[in-house]
């Protein structure tokens, strides 16, 4: 099996070869791509020791999978291009979510929908992975009407730019900014493009992602995104109103049942989910877990997971596994007849 990492020496794609390590997911060759300017550079993986390709080369190698996490534009340009080469792409950015024709994939909810005719597959964003992953199981149950989401985001999920801005204010150093404003000691609601309806992209990616994850359109929801001067982990204030009422044992019971999730919901000993604790773990933690008694049917939420590990790099290996184990090993009888 052959595995091409596009973006290899990133944020995010260093979080994946480490995740891989984690998983034993070990490809029989390893195919790390990275710009131009990385060509030949060295990657070390299960103690070995690989060198950034190009694409050309990546393509002609052939890969089974080749894992995107090179933002947005390279994505669009070169996608296609493996997909034509018979390389299933899995896609950490923006490119492909909304296509209609492109499976949006959480594995624990929606990956039934794939098949090894899906030759690009978009990851969803971080902050609407561990939002769904926890929604999912109420949404079948209660039926969610409206979500109100508040997110806090890691300076992590700009990339490494932010985190070197981060890191210089903290040392008193005067630096390149990824941000408008300092975000040490800050904090600014502000994440993504602003758009002409007042939200950004990043409120706008929360609320369609979600919609086409979950496969219903009918629920609304309203998002503001917070950068928090935090170097790992997305947490997230939700408040859903449900069709039905709620037994509030039955949904604690119904979160830890879930895989992936780990309810933190101990208020009397100040047990709750932090970024913190979720730093490097692949799970979603949920807790503050109580009923709205504004009005009925409706439920608070604070939801916190690793940005780089479920919300990217876990999520897409997580994905590579299934492909793996359900359709890739597949022998596709109609080659064999031809």
């Amino acid at each position: 099996m052959k595995l091409a990492i596009v973006g290899a020496t990133g944020l995010v794609g260093r979080e994946i070869l480490k995740v891989l390590d984690e998983h034993k997911f070990y490809p029989d060759a390893l195919i790390p791509v990275a710009s131009p300017k990385s060509a030949g550079l060295p990657v070390t993986f299960n103690h070995q020791e690989f060198f950034i390709q190009s694409h050309e080369q990546a393509i002609a190698a052939r890969p089974d999978i080749a894992i995107f996490s090179a933002g947005a534009t390279v994505s669009r340009a070169w996608a296609p291009l493996y997909a034509a080469a018979g390389i299933t792409v899995i896609d950490n950015s923006s490119a492909w979510r909304m296509d209609p024709e492109i499976p949006l994939i959480v594995p624990e909810i929606n990956a039934s929908i794939l098949t090894r005719y899906h030759k690009i597959i978009a990851n969803p964003n971080c902050s609407t992975i561990q939002l769904v992953l926890a929604l999912a199981p109420l949404h079948a149950k209660y039926g969610i009407q409206r979500i109100v989401a508040s997110t806090y985001q890691s300076v992590t999920g700009t990339g490494a730019k932010a985190v070197r801005q981060l890191e210089n204010e903290r040392k008193g150093i005067v630096g390149e900014m990824a941000y408008p404003y300092p975000i040490d000691l800050n904090l600014f609601p502000h994440g993504g493009d602003f758009l002409e309806n007042g939200y950004t992209s990043e409120e706008m990616k929360l609320v369609n992602e979600t919609h086409k994850i979950l496969d219903d359109y009918s629920i609304r929801i309203t998002a503001t995104i917070v950068r928090v001067p935090v170097m790992g982990g997305h947490s997230e204030a939700i408040n859903l109103e449900f069709l039905h009422d709620f037994d509030l044992d039955d949904v604690v019971k119904l979160l830890q049942e879930t895989p992936g999730i780990i309810v933190r919901d101990d208020v009397k000993n100040n047990i709750y989910p932090m970024p913190l604790e979720a730093l490097g773990r692949d799970e979603v933690f949920v807790g503050r877990i109580r009923r709205d008694e504004s009005q009925p049917n409706s439920l608070n939420l604070f939801i916190v997971a690793d940005n780089l590990r479920k919300g990217a790099a876990t999520n897409t290996v997580q994905i590579a596994e299934y492909l793996m184990a359900n359709h890739l090993a597949e022998v596709d009888i109609s080659q064999l007849t031809r």
